[in-house]
């Protein structure tokens, strides 16, 4: 039994389905605004749900929506399902439905029926259908004269704005129906509500008009006012537009030649076809004379007309762009002697310019893309061998052509070397050891080979005086600090000499700071905030074990380049000879081995 109850309460349902889609097949293939007679099941007995009233020959929208006295927008020409809306018309009750389709002044778009104009014979019932969401909409449109509204002193529909002035907007249709009690108006732009609001403090709205204080070209646009006529029993929504544009003052200038400017040589090859330009800047002007034509020798020839397109940028309130394009099919000899004449005209005056064709040589053309191929390709085989061999090109030129750093600054020492001092049960026999490092290798290379003097606390300072005294004493007294970085230095007493760098090297420009990675080691938190921020910003020279030892090496080199400037060589044009003489040995080095 439950189940027998749930069939015969599901077959109504189902019937009514079928009719609707039914209705729907015939309304998508109706042809034409008069067809045979159309039932839709569900609306034939449907209240109107709402009343509209509009003056012949002015514009008017309808919007297939139920209405809401909230709602803010009154038409949605975004619709992107726009084929799922229906619309369907009769004059009177008894007459059969007529599918309604687009015309010259009747437009379907998005979910609104726009009337440009509307005319008295479109009085009568408007039913609408939005598939899966409106099943049946009624409304009543009633369309008058403006003698039978009794409108007295009409406004117009077409407004021309002056910007930057203040300007007011007024519903055209409020002195109809005079006769009849009105509420108050509202107002649409764009399909949705104008309100007052902090944002646009220039837009208020008084006495049901809007005032624009001042107008900015934005406010051009569509302007649609409701307001409701009570009339004995029945409701009437009154509907009319404006439609306004912001304008501009005329223009006092003559057209303005964007391109070509003056005279213009042009190449061209001969045989090709070429498209001529012109590119014409016009002011704004309510009634534009805007004229753009090319001449071949300054005359316009009847019998051998150039052919010629023009296309138009956006207009605005500074006025509209031209572009006219005279196109030639092949370029032959009598092209290459002829001026080609733009001429621009508007109503203040006019405005030439000039195009004379030039034989393009393909010689020269190639001869320039292969310079610049090779000039881009030296110069990025030049970049490349700096890149490689720059430590070395800045030794041989300090070597060579710079001035002694050291002259008469008041030092002693080149450098400070600050290491950690380890036991000899810490230190590894089968890697070089710090101190081994500090007080052999360093020396070795710097001392012996470079001719540099350092400065190592134990070997050149004599004992019986304070250790902080003479740390700082020492390096206020050298050049630059080698700081040898490992973990016993940075966890370790020593920590406190590179302390004592940073702040003598912040007194004393001078002296300079060169760190040497000697192992990995991760920075402690207690560390002084100087000393970490040394770590981060100064140079780091890293000290491989395995392969940084041999003197030829780049390590050697980067603490030569860290180093003060010291002249080995004798300044002059023997020097001079000497520093390209080892250059171009470099290069012929580098190139060899490049080969190799």
């Amino acid at each position: 039994m439950v189940r027998k109850e749930n069939v015969s309460e599901y077959q109504p349902k189902l019937l009514k389905k079928i009719m609707l889609t039914l209705c729907w097949i015939l309304a998508l293939f109706v042809s034409g605004a008069e067809v045979r007679e159309i039932n839709l099941p569900g609306c034939s007995h449907v209240e109107p749900q709402i009343r509209y009233r509009a003056i012949n020959d002015e514009e008017f929208v309808l919007q297939c929506a139920i209405p809401n006295r909230a709602a803010t927008h009154i038409y949605d020409n975004t619709l992107l399902n726009q084929h799922k809306v229906k619309w369907f018309w009769h004059q009177k009750d008894k007459e059969p439905l007529k599918a309604i389709k687009e015309t010259s002044n009747l437009i379907l778009q998005g979910d609104a029926l726009w009337f440009k104009p509307v005319r008295d014979s479109a009085s009568g019932v408007y039913i609408c259908m939005i598939w899966e969401k409106t099943p049946c909409l009624k409304m009543v449109l009633e369309v008058q004269t403006k003698k039978a509204a009794n409108c007295s002193g009409y406004e117009t529909n077409m407004l021309n704005l002056l910007a930057g002035n203040g300007n007011s907007i007024t519903c055209p249709g409020t002195k109809c129906y005079s006769h009849m009690k009105k509420r108050d108006i509202k107002w649409y732009k764009g399909g949705h509500q104008i309100k007052s609001r902090k944002s646009r403090q220039s837009l208020k709205l008084k006495h049901n008009e809007i005032y624009l204080n001042p107008t900015y070209e934005e406010d051009a646009g569509t302007y649609v006012c409701d307001y409701t006529l009570d009339d004995k029993a029945t409701n009437w929504t009154m509907r009319t537009t404006v439609t306004v544009e912001v304008i501009a003052k005329n223009t006092i200038h003559p057209p303005n030649l964007l391109y070509p400017n003056g005279v213009m040589i042009l190449e061209a090859e001969l045989g090709k076809p070429l498209d001529l330009e012109c590119r014409v800047q016009f002011g704004f002007e309510r009634d534009p004379l805007m004229r753009v034509t090319w001449k071949r020798n300054n005359e316009e020839n009847i019998h051998e007309k150039l052919i010629q397109e023009t296309s138009s940028y956006p207009k605005g309130l500074k006025g509209r762009t031209l572009l006219h394009v005279a196109k030639l099919k092949e370029v032959t000899e009598r092209d290459l002697r002829s001026n080609f004449t733009c001429f621009a005209e508007n109503s203040v005056g006019n405005a030439t310019a000039v195009i004379q064709l030039k034989r393009k040589q393909r010689v020269f053309l190639l001869y320039v893309l292969c310079s610049a191929i090779s000039t881009l390709f030296a110069f990025l085989l030049c970049t490349a061998f700096i890149y490689q061999h720059w430590i070395e090109i800045v030794l041989m030129y300090r070597s060579y052509l710079v001035l002694n750093e050291t002259t008469g600054d008041g030092k002693e020492f080149d450098a400070f070397v600050s290491y950690a001092k380890l036991d000899s049960s810490e230190s590894d026999s089968t890697l070089i050891s710090e101190e081994k490092f500090a007080l052999e290798l360093l020396p070795d290379m710097l001392e012996n080979k470079y001719g540099y003097k350092l400065c190592i606390l134990e070997r050149d300072i004599l004992p019986g005086g304070v250790y902080t005294d003479e740390v700082v004493t020492a390096i206020k007294q050298s050049r630059r600090v080698i700081i040898i970085l490992s973990p016993a230095y940075i966890s370790g007493p020593s920590i406190f000499e590179l302390q004592a760098a940073v702040n003598c090297a912040l007194e004393d420009k001078k002296i300079k700071l060169v760190l040497i990675k000697f192992q990995a080691f991760q920075e402690p938190e207690v560390l002084p905030s100087v000393v970490k921020k040394a770590l981060r910003v100064l140079p780091v020279i890293t000290w491989k074990s395995s392969i940084s030892a041999a003197p030829n090496k780049k390590f050697w080199k980067y603490m030569h380049y860290h180093m003060p400037v010291k002249t080995t060589k004798m300044l002059g044009n023997c020097s001079l000879k000497g520093f390209f003489q080892r250059l171009f040995s470099l290069v012929y080095r580098s190139r060899n081995f490049t080969e190799g």
